[in-house]
């Protein structure tokens, strides 16, 4: 006679699992697992901790309840029988076709043109509404907050109070840009439905919805998370103990959607958040996006650089810190940086370690020799309204294939990559002309004359 294990639901964050002894310590142990780096960390150095994390509690005899799936491998690998009750497996009937209907009802836009929801978005979108619980992988530019929006509308549409969690302040604005973008429309109210929080904004608020970072919420009280449905935006960038604590608070919360680009490298790990959110479901691979031509084909280009032999004998034993020293403050390796964003056209994003030794400098490297191109330097002091300024600059600077000058009544067309050459003897590549630029009187006649033949 196999072994019974009933399975009977505590709240909307834990299951309550009873068994035998030696089957819960059986299901203690293979939901224990050492935490990343465990033994770099004060508290294992003092011997105060393990390194451990275990996600049953054998004192409560709980489990978070995400991890159901996992709890019913772990029963099956050894024909062990478990018995639910009745509320533990609910879910909700939504197909496919009530979800396409419903997000056509919508009439979403994105900047002002008719927008559809891909066949993707629509699944991710009905099987969250279906199964309430879901670890969304959805890659980078696969329109995550597309399926944020409709959950949202959809759950709103039944007055349920929700909230949607995201890392940064840039997020938060982000999203509610992005939901006012997708309203144009339909005339829904992101201002009088959706209210933002992070650094030093009200936390209580009537609306409906909430956005707001997990720093701003993980020391509030348990009273504050009285919400219906939440959704973790980049879930894999929350630091374990704060995401536990807010999951958990929020024990009313029925419907409990995480969004990631990837579980790489990430913060928590993999096991808490199907736990705390629910099982991994793969939206769409990148490969499949550039395949339906929704996304650009990508090359990675690797740039070995090499510096002289004297340098390499002189840094050859030193530290870390001093050999990053050298490679941040070297005026040949920044200038080749410099030289090389300038060379390549439309945006293009450096990323640095180092504010103040690096990032500040090769800004004004850069800046000096930029010719009327915009240099933006972002970094965690940047406020969130500016961080939103550039983002809409940088969106709105989009490389077409021909530009049009208009020279009184001469209209001259040319690539977006031609060199035009100004009156001072200089050359421009014509995305970068600007009214100031004085363009050579005889390359606009010539011009002319080339397009009237």
């Amino acid at each position: 006679m196999s072994e019974k294990i009933i399975v009977a639901k505590k709240d909307e964050a834990y299951i309550m699992i009873s068994c035998e002894r030696g089957v819960a310590r059986e299901i203690s142990e293979y939901f224990t697992f050492y935490v990343p780096g465990y033994q770099f960390t004060p508290a294992f150095k003092s011997r105060v901790w393990d390194g451990k994390i275990r996600l049953y509690d054998t004192r409560t005899s709980t489990l978070y309840y995400g991890l159901i799936t996992h709890l019913e491998s772990f029963a099956k690998e050894r024909k062990y029988t478990l018995v639910y009750d009745d509320k533990v497996l609910q879910t909700t009937s939504f197909s496919l076709h009530e979800a396409k209907e419903y997000a056509d009802s919508l009439h979403i836009q994105s900047r002002n043109k008719d927008i559809d929801a891909r066949d993707y978005q629509i699944e991710a979108f009905a099987y969250s509404i279906r199964n309430r619980r879901q670890m969304l992988i959805s890659p980078t530019a696969s329109g995550k907050s597309l399926i944020a929006y409709l959950i949202t509308r959809y759950m709103t549409d039944q007055d349920k109070k929700g909230l949607i969690i995201v890392p940064t302040t840039s997020l938060v604005e982000q999203l509610y840009s992005d939901f006012q973008d997708y309203s144009t429309k339909n005339g829904w109210s992101v201002e009088e439905n959706i209210h933002r929080i992070y650094s030093g904004r009200e936390k209580f608020s009537d609306k409906l919805v909430t956005i707001s970072t997990w720093q701003s919420l993980y020391t509030l009280p348990k009273h504050y998370f009285n919400y219906e449905w939440v959704i973790g935006d980049e879930a894999h960038n929350f630091k374990a103990k704060s995401l536990t604590t807010i999951m958990t608070n929020l024990d009313k919360a029925s419907l409990r959607i995480g969004m990631t680009g990837t579980l790489d490298g990430t913060k928590t790990h993999k096991l808490v958040l199907e736990g705390l959110f629910g099982p991994v479901r793969k939206t769409v691979t990148t490969k499949e996006l550039i395949d339906k031509k929704q996304l650009s084909d990508f090359e990675i280009k690797c740039l070995v650089l090499k510096y002289p032999e004297e340098i390499c004998r002189l840094l050859k034993d030193a530290k870390y810190i001093d050999e990053m020293k050298y490679l941040v403050t070297s005026d040949a390796r920044n200038k080749f940086i410099r030289n090389l964003v300038l060379s390549l056209e439309g945006n293009t994003l450096i990323l640095f370690q180092y504010v103040d030794n690096h990032g500040k400098g090769l800004h004004k490297l850069i800046e000096e020799k930029a010719d009327g191109r915009k240099v933006f330097f972002v970094h965690g002091g940047t406020e969130t309204e500016t961080r939103e300024d550039i983002r809409a600059i940088v969106d709105a600077h989009k490389i077409i294939d021909e530009i049009t000058f208009e020279f009184d009544e001469i209209k001259i067309t040319c690539k977006h990559d031609e060199l035009v050459p100004l009156s001072n003897g200089n050359v421009k590549k014509s995305q970068f002309i600007t009214e100031n630029d004085d363009i050579d009187a005889s390359w606009i006649l010539n011009k002319k004359n080339n397009q009237l033949e």
